[in-house]
């Protein structure tokens, strides 16, 4: 699939016929909160699941494209950097409290940490550490997060069996390609009855990432995709809650049990994703197959990953970007600003409806925080959205004069936003594609300068400037364990 631009990645469900029939270069849509999921006729091909499964056993690290690999490194590096970033949160302070008495051999490294758990239980924080700070990368056509259940699996296996660089590399893109298309088969509905789709499609990746680096054959594989349709994990409830963050640990460990499992040849139904009652009929009000199953091998969902400038939910990334350009441009402050008026797509006040978060978590789903914090600190960073930033009386005074009007005609990826000035001038801004997106991504050096910031004051300078060549090396390593052992911070 060829790089989409924003603007068609999640379209109101209005548009979810026009683009059913526009066929399989049509995106998802999300629909209105106000608008019930709409079924979407689907009859399913005979041996979904199995065509899947023969497809992700039979595939070579040589078959992929050269763009692939590139993104896949990029995906790597970024995840790397947002799992020690967010090593010392009290969230994962207590998951690792909490488990360690009932952890398993130690045979896998938490990064930014010197505990070691078992390969289940260091997947499942590794997955929580990435993923809570909202800084990790995203599938814009479905909002998945596809590298936290996929690397934290795959890391965790890597330390307790060789495994090549190139195989690691090959597996990490065949997970991603695996819950991408599951995800593309079901979303918008799916997640529009409360599903998070990192949890509920990041499962299949987990476990279709773990099984191809155990070697399953492909009855194996089909059993352990069975067997992730069964623990589908995550409702969008959680968001803003340390909750949030254990769905995409939890689809890492339980893809790794159910690839485990199936390695010893425990069963399961060889139609799991597309039978009548199973996991896509049961979970979602449209099945789409072809999604899943044309194309294989040829386009690539794992091709459209994107990266986060700013640790909060995609949706608030325009209203950040034309805030802190405002900002740059007028070199306003606070003081300054009368009022800020934003016209979003009604899917920002669905999601970051927040007016009084009280803590960091609930700030990345707070569009009065993200701008407020962004007109005073010229940056959406981790640190802008941390219990400080949230509960700082500036910011609190300013967010109170944020104003959001939805408007149906502004397209998710779009904001636009006119600041009164209290000397009585209007600056507008509006914003059609912000940084980060496909059509103005992150750059190599970007994704360098993120992680370093990440990591700084977890460790060292040298250790971490180590622990990203060995991200971008990945293809050539012996051992791709190597970067788990280096990203976990010395007892010393």
């Amino acid at each position: 699939m060829a790089y989409t631009n924003r603007r068609t990645i999640l379209q109101a469900a209005a548009a979810l016929p026009a683009l059913a029939a526009a066929g399989r270069g049509a995106l998802a849509a999300e629909p209105a909160a106000s608008e019930a999921p709409k079924k979407v006729a689907s009859v399913a091909p005979p041996h979904v699941t199995q065509i899947l499964a023969h497809y992700i056993v039979n595939a070579k690290y040589d078959d992929l494209p050269a763009n692939v690999r590139k993104e896949g490194v990029r995906t790597l590096l970024n995840w790397v950097g947002v799992a020690i970033g967010g090593s010392h949160h009290q969230t994962v302070d207590i998951a690792a409290s909490a488990l360690a008495p009932f952890s398993g051999p130690a045979k896998a490294s938490l990064f930014g940490r010197n505990e070691r758990f078992d390969i289940m239980n260091a997947a499942f924080i590794n997955g929580v550490s990435s993923h809570i700070f909202d800084y990790d990368d995203t599938h814009l056509k479905t909002i998945i997060h596809p590298a936290g259940p996929v690397a934290s699996a795959l890391l965790a296996i890597a330390e307790m069996k060789p495994v090549s660089g190139k195989d690691f590399l090959n597996a990490l893109v065949l997970g991603i390609e695996t819950e991408c298309r599951i995800g593309n088969a079901v979303y918008p509905n799916h997640y529009d009855v409360g599903w998070h789709i990192t949890g509920t499609a990041g499962v299949f990746g987990s476990a279709a990432a773990a099984g191809k680096l155990l070697g399953l054959n492909e009855q194996q594989m089909i059993w352990a995709l069975g067997l992730a349709a069964s623990q589908p994990v995550g409702l969008r409830e959680s968001f803003g809650s340390m909750n949030k963050s254990f769905n995409p640990g939890r689809a890492a460990s339980n893809g790794i049990f159910a690839a485990i499992l199936a390695s010893k040849n425990y069963t399961s139904s060889d139609g799991m994703i597309e039978a009548k009652r199973g996991w896509a009929n049961a979970i979602s009000t449209k099945q789409d197959y072809a999604e899943i199953t044309e194309g294989l091998g040829k386009r690539y969902e794992s091709a459209l990953n994107t990266y986060k400038p700013f640790a909060c939910g995609i949706v608030l990334h325009p209203l950040i970007d034309a805030a802190i350009q405002l900002r740059n441009e007028n070199k306003l402050t606070p003081d300054m600003i009368k009022q800020v008026n934003v016209k979003v797509h009604p899917l920002v006040l669905e999601l970051t409806g927040k007016k009084t978060p009280k803590e960091g978590l609930e700030g990345k789903f707070s569009v009065y925080h993200a701008v407020a914090i962004a007109f005073i600190e010229g940056a959406g960073g981790e640190k802008q959205f941390s219990d400080r930033a949230v509960q700082d009386a500036k910011t609190v005074e300013l967010r109170q004069k944020v104003v959001p009007v939805v408007d149906p005609s502004i397209k998710p990826e779009q904001v636009e936003m006119s600041v009164q000035l209290a000397d009585g001038r209007v600056l507008k801004k509006r914003i059609e594609h912000a940084v980060g997106s496909l059509e103005k991504p992150m750059s190599d050096v970007d994704l360098e300068r993120k992680f370093a910031d990440l990591a700084e004051g977890i460790l060292p300078r040298e250790q971490a400037a180590k622990v990203m060549e060995l991200c971008w090396k990945v293809e050539g390593l012996a051992s791709a364990g190597d970067i788990a052992r280096a990203g976990a911070r010395s007892t010393a």
